[in-house]
Order: C-alpha cells, then structure tokens, then sequence
C-alpha cells in the first residue's frame, strides 16, 4: 500500500505547489476590487478657519468649517461601461459639501469618477466631470491601488482639473497600522468658480464678468495602508482667494475659505477597523494563502518520498544463530536439523 499513497501524497504536493502562484498571480488580480456599490461618507473639520462674508466681502475668523463628503457607486452605470471596456469599471458619484459654523452652504463640487475596479488606474468615458466640467483624468484620486509601492504617484486635483506628482515621504505608524505617508502640494494656481455659489443672484458668470478669480492652493497629506491601498487618515491646509475685478474693494485680494482640514475622530477610528479587516483579506490571496500552499506543497513531497524510500528498502538478512532450514529427504520429506556439539 506504500507506492499508491506515495503517488497520491505526490500529486497532491504538485497542486499544491502549483496553486501557490497562481493564488497570487492569477486569482489576486481578479478577486480583489473595488465593489461597484460602495457607499461611503466622511466628515472634515477645520478649527478654526478663515471664511469670506460676501454680506461686507471681509475675510472672517470662525470656530469651525465642516466638509461632508460622500460616496456613492452607480452600479447600473458601471455594468453599461463594462460591456464597451470589457473589463471591472467602477463609477463614483462624489460630493464636498462645505458649510459654515451657521449650518449654511459655503460650496459645493460633485464629481463622477470612474476608474478600473482592480487597478485603480482611471477609465475615460462620457459622464467623467468636476462640478459639471468634462474632465480627463490621470493618474488616482481617492484611493491608491492594491500593494501600494513606495514611489511616488500621479494624482489628480479636482480644483485645477489637472494631475500632480503625490509624493512619498517615508513609512509611519497610524493607531497600529503600517501605513505610507505622502504629500502633495498645489502652487497659487487660478481655477473656476463653482457652479453653486453661496449667495443667491451671485453666479460664477456675473462674478467673472466683474474681472474677479478665484485662486487656490493647498498641501495635501494621505496616511494610507499599503496591502489596501486606502488612506485611513487625510489631511489639508487649504487656502483660496478671490482676486480683482469690481467685486472687491480696490480690486485687491481676499481670503475666500483658509484652515487646515483634519479628518474627525470618529471617522477615523471607523475607517482604520474598516481597513483592517479588509486587510486581512487582501492578505489571504497575496501572502497567507500562497506561503501556505508552497509550505504544505513541501511537506506533502517530503512525506511521499518518505514512504516511496521505505518501500524500496531490502528485507533485513535471517539473524546470526538461526537455524537453518531442514534439508528435503530423498523422499522428498524434510528432515528436522540436528545441532552438531563441536
């Protein structure tokens, strides 16, 4: 019974072996994305900020400034761009939504976002847009890919409609998580007005007509887990502007919002037990599984070659004193052997 379960114990050790890989090279990249009907929401905060009284057109101090951004995946959406792109698209339905410490509406940006669900890389296809403008977009936003590198990456900046190197800035530890830290910073550039303004009979037309622009810079912070590719904590220290034109008293400049933008504590605690149980996943088909196919692939060849080299060893010889067999007679009867004394 040796030889058939050392056959068996070998070609189970094969699969095994094999699978190893092709959990990792072939499975991973298939299985792991982002689902298309993600819904999300995440509160900033800025305290204290800075923030335009378009009432006097003075730059005020205020206690706070809060930024509500929410998430929606449009599933019908993304199964009508798969079947032109032929692969897992994923298409994101995005608002910031900021108000002031009275509760009112200071601006307001949708996005449509739509990008590959397990490369994270963007997918270019009508309805792609910032607060109604067509956009294209390079490079990622929101999240980074899956096993994110220590390099820096592309990123786009929905103010300016245009993609910046995000760089990477060394390697921390975030409430018990590994995570990588980049940062990315926006020069004074001029950018649109929003299509929504705070104050009903102002539009972004009548304002450009009084010669008036708006202006922005920020620095942009991510702490983001690498196996996930999901920043658990975001941060910016955010300015604008309004510059010239008949708008402004001398047609000079005036800070429109200015504060440093912090995640809220609440959302951050969710976030980082949201990703790690995520985490845990990623790492069953990237490391956990694979290792552990290759390890028991190992064991199961030790084990059949084990029991093959057992079943080809000799017989031990008869042990020295033994007696030997009896001679047959010569009617063909054997004779019990005698012990001859010397």
């Amino acid at each position: 019974m040796r030889r058939p379960a050392s056959l068996v114990l070998l070609a189970l050790a094969v699969f095994f072996t094999a699978l190893s890989p092709l959990m990792r090279w072939y499975a991973f990249p298939r299985l792991a994305k982002i689902p298309p009907g993600q819904y999300q929401d995440m509160v900033l905060e800025a305290k204290p900020a800075t923030l335009l009284d378009y009432g006097t057109m003075k730059a005020e101090r205020v206690p706070e400034v809060t930024i509500v951004q929410t998430l929606k995946g449009d599933v019908a959406a993304s199964e009508r761009i798969e079947q032109s792109a032929g692969r897992d698209i994923v298409v994101w339905d995005t608002l910031s939504y900021v108000v002031g410490p009275d509760g009112k509406m200071v601006s307001e940006i949708p996005e449509r976002y739509l990008f590959d669900a397990h490369s994270q890389e963007p997918v270019h296809a009508t309805g792609e847009m910032v607060d109604g403008d067509p956009v294209r977009r390079e490079g990622i936003e929101y999240k980074w890919p899956f096993l994110t590198e220590k390099r820096d990456y592309a990123y786009f900046d929905a103010q300016t409609r245009t993609s910046a190197p995000i760089h990477y800035r060394g390697t921390r530890t975030f409430h018990g998580l590994e995570v990588y830290y980049f940062e990315q910073t926006i020069p004074w550039t001029k950018v649109a007005l929003p299509k929504k303004m705070p104050v009903k009979g102002i539009t972004p037309e009548s304002v450009e007509k009084m010669g008036t622009t708006r202006w922005y810079s920020t620095k942009r912070m991510f702490w983001v887990e690498p196996v996930t590719g999901a920043p658990v904590n975001g941060q910016e220290i955010h300015k604008e502007e309004l510059r010239g034109g008949d708008l402004l008293p001398g047609g000079g400049k005036v800070t429109a919002f200015a504060g440093h933008v912090k995640m809220r504590d609440d959302y951050i605690d969710s976030t980082v037990a949201l990703v790690t149980s995520q985490r845990t996943l990623v790492l069953l088909l990237t490391s956990y599984l694979p290792w552990g196919f290759l390890l028991l692939g190992g064991v199961l060849l030790a084990l059949s070659l084990h029991l093959e080299a057992r079943g080809r060893r000799p017989r031990a010889p008869a042990a020295d004193g033994a007696p030997a067999p009896a001679p047959p007679s010569s009617d063909g009867v054997s004779v019990p052997a005698r012990n001859v004394d010397p």
